[in-house]
């Protein structure tokens, strides 16, 4: 039987059982003011003592249960508490949508908002994030972002604030698949590390998984991080204008169809759109001329476009699309550029006699880069790399409840296309064009059995072009021990077929490229403990989790986790490449001709997150022990240079007077020093025109060469920065607000290093202080 005709069975079954002597309650919960939806909100039915939360799209459903009257009694932090009577008929689906009136708005996060999610689910490395929680971190320049956020995630170590990239848990940024409504986007960060391509005030909510995530996502071994956006005002318009010396930003909502008060049930169409660029290049001229006199070469303009189609039943269909540009002009490189774009949709059906849930989404994505150095001897500028890939995505799930157990189910088919070109020290271009197919179906079933919660899934992905299959279990447990104490467990195997053009050994990744993983690879893989035989061609990696959550009273939260990622095949760039991969050379080891060369490793660590929040208080604290190391595929286990053994992250959100106008934020960032390799000291390069005759003696040339030490057999010193924010809101009137706010990043101007120059022995350091002012209006 293949995928395709189990799926289809098991749809029927699951239809046809809903069908019977219960009913099912579900519906919408929405923002009664701007026709929002309202995630993550508890539904109590108080006859049974048991209930739902709604999910990212605002949808919560009940059943099946017994026919009857209920009472469904909805909680959330920012809403008054609103009740309901609600009558259910035998073998009926009963759509309640509910709107909630805003009651006191709190600006921080309540930990018990979060209480009966956390009892319900295994969540395992798990971190929801809303636009309350991302602009609670200082920000440089005032205006909130998830790149700043991202950082303070337990497990995320990143390697410098200029061009530098984020790894998670011991992966490589092309580890980590990205997600923005359903569709890929492969660089989510700008080369100044302080921002990212979303605009928080779109985000709806943001699932970051550092490792053991479900199988509902696959194509990749290492993290998950899938942003989800608004639909937009369905009764005003309103916006956001920003302004500080980084950027500037617009923002707008509003209803193309408006929500009619006097018919709650009536569709709506919604529509946002956000516009922002950087200036940087030309503003810090004047404000950070201390920094560099010519500026600092950072531009980028991201635009993103998003229309909504509601209906009253729940259901709901989104067009969206998006053009992300970035350009650098740094130190050596005359010029680095990168655009991205893409255009998808995606939609939420709900049957109006059928208990299931449908999804599905449709995209195409596009990202080019493209990276010019300057020749050594002329000064002049050529095009030496370039590297784009195109993707095309679609998928379809199902999601169908039985009480509180929820089983889901899907199909997805991705492609893409990879084209990298690269022009070496000697002239030679080295090209690679691939095409690829993947298929992936999945199932997935929480089951909840009093304290216990199961969570086992399984994923069958099918890469075309190597002809290779990967069965891939999941498996999510947890224990409420009692109500505020759970201990949970997490694992699985996952899989990839995507490589970045460069090394995991590279310190500075300015250029971030990908290509299709390579078939061509050697057939005898080379371990620590000896050798084996490559079985397939993919990237692939295990992991396991255990960790325990404790809530202290009302307003404080632990969760402590300990992970083991095991990286059992890796494809790098073959360093040791010395012979051409050809008919003359079929004696030779692969590892000495093969372009590419397998490698093997471990992350292994402790993260450790503690909340504290209170109506004027919110307190993060991370603290994250891990080690990484690579074994090289030849003779050497090595430190990648995103193995920081410790990283500390603390941040404060406090505000000053109870009417909460003035709003003080800091973080406060430690981490131990990162891996390097070391200069063991120099030679003359000796030019042998003569041939074996040549005169050492008087032949030098003025060219250097250099003797290395170890692979990353050196750290760097410890890296730590403090940044800190004051805002003022002024309300103008009920619908519009004014703030100003004023930052300063590495308040104490810590000389972070970069890294340091090789042949000048001149240190490169991360940026210095950059106080800046900042204004918004929301209207």
């Amino acid at each position: 039987m293949n995928v395709r005709n189990f799926l289809s069975i098991l749809f029927l079954i699951l239809v046809v059982s809903g069908f019977g002597q219960k009913g099912t309650i579900r519906g919408t919960i929405y923002d009664k003011a701007s026709g929002e939806p309202v995630i993550f909100t508890n539904i109590l039915v108080k006859e049974l003592g048991t209930g739902a939360s709604t999910d990212v799209n605002g949808l919560y459903q009940i059943g099946p249960i017994d026919a009857g009257t209920y009472t469904l009694v909805v909680s959330n932090v920012e809403y008054e508490t609103y009740e309901a009577t609600v009558k259910l008929e035998k073998g009926k689906i009963h759509i309640e949508n509910i709107y909630l009136v805003q009651g006191q708005q709190l600006k921080v996060l309540d930990v018990n908002g979060t209480k009966k999610d956390n009892q319900n689910n295994v969540n395992p490395s798990t971190i929801k994030a809303t636009k309350k929680e991302i602009s609670a971190v200082v920000s440089t320049g005032g205006e909130p972002d998830l790149a700043t956020y991202f950082q303070t995630v337990p497990g995320v170590v990143t390697t410098g604030d200029q061009g530098g990239q984020m790894y998670i848990r011991g992966g490589s940024p092309v580890q980590n698949k990205v997600l923005l409504d359903g569709m890929v986007i492969y660089n989510p960060f700008h080369s100044i590390g302080f921002f990212s391509v979303f605009d928080t005030e779109l985000i709806k909510n943001a699932d970051i998984y550092t490792g053991g995530f479900g199988s509902e996502y696959g194509g990749r071994i290492s993290s998950v991080m899938d942003v989800s956006t608004i639909d937009g005002n369905k009764k005003k318009m309103g916006g956001k204008i920003s302004v500080n010396p980084f950027g500037a930003k617009l923002t707008l909502e509003g209803p193309l169809k408006k929500l009619n008060e006097d018919d709650l049930n009536s569709g709506t169409i919604s529509y946002v759109l956000s516009a922002k660029t950087s200036y940087l290049e030309q503003s810090s001229k004047l404000f950070y001329s201390y920094v560099d006199t010519a500026g600092l070469p950072f531009n980028y303009t991201d635009v993103f476009g998003k229309v909504t189609f509601s209906n009253p039943n729940g259901s709901k269909f989104n067009v969206f699309g998006y053009n992300f540009r970035d350009q650098v002009k740094w130190q050596a490189l005359s010029n680095l550029n990168w655009n991205s774009y893409g255009v998808g949709s995606n939609f939420v059906l709900l049957p109006t006699g059928s208990p299931v849930q449908i999804g599905g989404k449709l995209g195409y994505s596009s990202y080019q880069i493209a990276m010019s150095e300057k020749d050594a001897l002329t000064g002049e500028s050529d095009t030496t790399r370039t590297s784009g890939v195109n993707n095309f995505n679609l998928g379809f799930d199902f999601k169908y409840f039985i009480r509180e157990d929820v089983i889901k189910y899907g199909i997805e088919v991705s492609g893409f296309s990879t084209n990298f070109s690269y022009v070496n020290s000697v002239g030679r271009t080295i090209t690679q064009n691939a095409n690829t197919t993947e298929i992936g179906a999945y199932i997935d079933y929480k089951i909840n059995r009093g304290l216990l919660v199961i969570n086992p899934g399984f994923r069958a992905q099918y890469y075309a072009s190597l002809g290779n299959f990967s069965p891939e279990p999941r498996l999510g447990l947890k224990y409420n021990v009692n109500e505020n104490f759970r201990i949970k467990a997490a694992g699985g195997v996952y899989s990839q077929n995507l490589i970045a053009a460069n090394s995991d050994r590279d310190v500075v990744n300015l250029f971030y490229g990908f290509i299709a993983g390579p078939d061509n690879l050697q057939d005898v893989i080379i371990t620590p403990n000896g050798e084996k035989d490559r079985k397939h061609s993919l990237q692939k990696a295990t992991h396991a989790i255990v960790g325990v959550e404790q809530d202290l009273g009302k307003h404080v939260s632990i969760n402590v986790e300990g992970y083991y990622k095991w990286f059992n095949q890796l494809t790098n760039i073959n360093r040791n490449k010395v012979y051409n991969d050809d008919a003359d050379n079929l004696d030779k080891p692969d590892v000495l001709k093969k372009d590419f060369i397998i490698e093997t490793g471990t992350a292994k660590g402790v993260d450790m997150v503690l909340k504290y929040s209170t109506d004027r208080l919110y307190v993060w604290f991370v603290y994250s022990l891990g080690k990484v190391d690579r074994w090289n595929g030849v003779d050497t286990t090595y430190a990648p240079i995103f193995d920081r053994r410790h990283n500390i992250n603390f941040v404060t959100t406090y505000f000053l007077d109870k009417d909460k106008k003035w709003e003080l934020d800091m973080r406060w960032n430690f981490g131990s020093g990162l891996p390097f390799t070391q200069t063991s000291g120099y030679y003359h390069n000796i030019d042998f025109t003569s041939g074996i005759g040549t005169d050492v003696t008087t032949s030098n040339t003025d060219n250097l060469g250099l003797v290395y030490s170890d692979l990353n057999g050196g750290r760097l010193p410890t890296y730590h920065r403090f940044d800190i924010s004051i805002k003022r809101t002024i309300e103008i009137n009920e619908n519009s607000k004014m703030e100003f706010n004023a930052s300063v990043t590495n308040a104490y101007s810590r000389k972070n290093i970069f890294y340091v120059d090789r042949v000048t022995a001149e240190k490169v350091y991360q940026l210095p202080i950059l106080p800046s002012i900042g204004f918004n209006w929301k209207f």
